[in-house]
């Protein structure tokens, strides 16, 4: 090899699921000018890796055992501000993606998109650039058009998510009955849907809970 030749882009892969893990690994594999350095299987993994190894771009995962993806990259992003961050998910609720970009992520694709996307992706986060796709930024725009539950609101759709009344709700979290009704009603109203199940339903889609949390 020569002296002067190009350093290969060094990748870090944070993802749970080994298929996926083998897709990226093969993938790359093929492209000249990247490799994969390293795997890990939780986020907590993932920021010890890359402050061992300091890769050039991380393509992450957001829901994994231990430490998800929002966190790592919130902690990697502590260790070196100018980490790239790859986040790459099953996950495209308006509000995972929001989570991912306030957390430090770089760029955003879907596990359901085309596979040509990650090596593009990744040659723009090389470049200082981020990484929107149509999809992604279309969520974005409705998130930024709509409404954001507060912190006890999405405490409150949790509750509802698990049927309870909302004489149970405000016990569970100490506030009165009529407290939790008002409330009730500021949500449906913000998530523009007429009853309880359809809040949950809503919630779930756009990210604002997960099932895992219930």
């Amino acid at each position: 090899m020569s002296l002067n030749a190009p350093q290969p882009i060094k990748i870090l892969v944070v993802d749970d699921h080994y298929v996926v893990r083998e897709g990226l690994r093969s993938l790359i594999r093929r492209e000249p000018g990247m490799i994969v350095i390293a795997e890990a299987v939780n986020g907590e993994e993932g920021v010890a890796m890359y402050e061992r190894l300091q890769p050039h771009v991380v393509i992450i995962d957001l829901r994994m055992p231990v430490m998800g993806g929002v966190e790592a990259t919130r902690a990697i992003r502590s260790i070196s501000p100018d980490a790239r961050i790859l986040v790459l998910t099953g996950f495209e609720g308006d509000e995972d993606i929001h989570a991912a970009f306030d957390a430090g992520a770089s760029g955003y694709l879907l596990k359901h998109s085309s596979g040509d996307q990650v090596v593009p992706a990744i040659h723009a986060l090389m470049k200082g650039r981020t990484w929107v796709p149509p999809e992604v930024e279309s969520r974005l725009a409705a998130r930024q058009r709509g409404e954001i539950l507060s912190p006890r609101e999405r405490e409150i759709v949790r509750h509802l998510a698990l049927g309870e009344a909302n004489k149970e709700i405000g016990a569970s979290i100490g506030i009165s009955e009529q407290t939790v009704k008002s409330h009730v009603k500021n949500i449906l109203g913000k998530l523009h849907v007429r009853d309880r199940t359809e809040a949950v339903t809503v919630a779930l889609r756009r990210g604002i809970i997960h099932l895992p949390e219930l």
